[in-house]
C-alpha cells in the first residue's frame, strides 16, 4: 500500500472526527428515544479518528479502538450516528497495509462485542434487535470484502507493473549485450584489418612507396567503417529504441567484406550455393558476424595466405571457413565464443578447430527458412 504523508494522515483522521461529531449532533434530533450526546459521548466520538491517526503506524490499533468505541457508544444508549464511519476507514486501511487475517479477527472480536452491547443497550429495540444485528453483520462484511478487492486489484497492478519493468529492464540488458557483442566483432574485424594494413604500408613505403597506397585506402575504409558503427552504437545508447537503425548486415554483403580482407593480402575464396534470396534478417545478421569473426581470427593469429568461405542451404544455413594456417594453435577462444553465443541464440551450432593437413576450420549451421 501506498502511504499517505503523515499531514494528510492526520488532517483526515481530523476531518472523520469533525464529520463524525456534528453528524451525530444531527442524528440525535432524529432519534429522541436515545441518549443525550454528552462530554462522555464526544469523547467516544473522538476516540476512533484520534486512532486513525496513526493508522499508517498501528492498523490493527485504529481498528481495535474505533470498534471498541462504537461498541461502548451503542452499549450506552447514545444514538445511532456516523460513528461507524471511524470503523470503515479503520478496516480498509488495515487490510491495504497487509494485515489481513489480524484485520478480520480484530473485526469479529469487535461484532462481538456490539453484539454484547446491543443486548445491554437499555434502549434498544427489542423487536428489530435480530434484524438490526444481522444488517450490522453484513455491513461489516461489505467493508471487509470491498477492502479485499481493492487490495487484490492494488497487489496485481503493482504485479503487472513489476512484469512490465523487468520486461523493460530484460530487453535493455539484451540490447546492450547485443550492442556489445556488434561492437566487439565490427571493432575487432576492422582494427585487425587496419592493422594488417597499416604493417603493409610501412612496410612498402619507403622501398615501394606507390604501393602503399591501396594500404592506406583501406585503413581508410575500415577505420570510416568502425567510426559509423561506433557513432549508431552510442545514439542507440543516448536515444534508445528513438535512434534510428542502420540496416544490418545480410549475406549479400559478404562481397564487400571479402574485398576487404583481399586487400590485406589474403587470397580468399568465396563460394555461395543454393543460398534462398532472402532469409529472416536474424540468421543473415549472425551468418554475416559469424564468417566476419573467422575471417577476423585468420588475420588476427593464423598467419594464413588463403581462406576459403563456403555458404549453402540445406534446410538452413551453413557456413565453412578454411585456412591453411598454423591449425587454430593460437586461434581466438573469445572470438569463437562470440560465434557460438550468436548461433545458439538462433538453435543453431558452430564448430571450430584445427583440420588435418593443417589449417583451421569453423563450420556453422543457422536454422532459417526463406523469407
Amino acid at each position: 500500500m501506498q502511504r499517505w504523508p503523515r499531514s494528510l494522515v492526520v488532517l483526515s483522521a481530523m476531518g472523520v472526527g469533525l464529520f463524525q461529531v456534528v453528524g451525530s449532533f444531527g442524528a440525535a434530533d432524529q432519534q429522541p428515544e436515545r441518549k443525550a450526546l454528552d462530554a462522555l459521548a464526544v469523547v467516544l466520538l473522538l476516540a476512533g479518528p484520534m486512532a486513525l491517526a496513526w493508522r499508517d503506524r498501528r492498523p490493527l490499533v485504529a481498528v481495535a479502538v474505533s470498534m471498541a468505541a462504537v461498541d461502548i457508544y451503542v452499549g450506552l444508549g447514545y444514538p445511532y450516528g456516523p460513528i461507524f464511519l471511524s470503523v470503515v476507514v479503520a478496516l480498509y486501511s488495515a487490510v491495504q497495509a497487509g494485515q489481513r487475517r489480524a484485520t478480520w479477527l480484530v473485526a469479529g472480536v469487535g461484532y462481538v462485542g456490539y453484539v454484547v452491547a446491543s443486548l445491554l443497550d437499555p434502549r434498544s429495540d427489542e423487536g428489530q434487535g435480530v434484524v438490526h444485528l444481522a444488517l450490522v453483520a453484513g455491513w461489516l462484511l461489505g467493508v471487509l470484502a470491498v477492502s479485499e478487492l481493492v487490495r487484490s486489484q492494488r497487489a496485481q497492478t503493482a504485479s503487472r507493473a513489476r512484469t512490465d519493468q523487468e520486461a523493460r529492464e530484460r530487453r535493455a540488458a539484451e540490447q546492450r549485450l547485443l550492442l556489445a557483442q556488434e561492437l566487439h566483432d565490427v571493432l575487432a574485424h576492422n582494427i585487425s584489418l587496419i592493422n594488417v594494413q597499416a604493417g603493409v604500408a610501412l612496410h612498402l613505403l619507403d622501398e615501394q612507396p606507390e604501393q602503399a597506397r591501396p594500404a592506406l585506402a583501406t585503413i581508410k575504409a575500415a577505420s570510416r567503417d568502425a567510426l559509423q558503427e561506433l557513432r549508431a552504437a552510442l545514439d542507440v545508447l543516448r536515444r534508445g529504441e528513438a535512434a534510428p537503425r542502420t540496416p544490418s548486415p545480410r549475406l549479400a554483403d559478404l562481397d564487400s567484406l571479402v574485398a576487404g580482407m583481399r586487400a590485406s593480402g589474403l587470397e580468399v575464396t568465396l563460394q555461395r550455393e543454393d543460398l534462398p534470396e532472402r532469409l529472416d534478417v536474424a540468421v543473415e545478421l549472425a551468418a554475416y558476424r559469424i564468417v566476419q569473426e573467422a575471417l577476423t581470427n585468420v588475420t588476427r593469429h593464423a598467419r594464413a595466405r588463403r581462406v576459403t568461405v563456403r555458404c549453402w542451404y540445406d534446410g538452413g544455413v551453413w557456413l565453412e571457413v578454411r585456412d591453411d594456417g598454423v591449425g587454430g594453435v593460437v586461434h581466438d577462444g573469445n572470438g569463437i565464443a562470440g560465434m557460438r553465443e550468436r548461433a545458439s541464440a538462433l538453435a543453431g551450432t558452430v564448430v571450430a578447430g584445427p583440420v588435418d593437413g593443417g589449417g583451421f576450420r569453423v563450420l556453422a549451421h543457422l536454422p532459417g527458412h526463406p523469407g
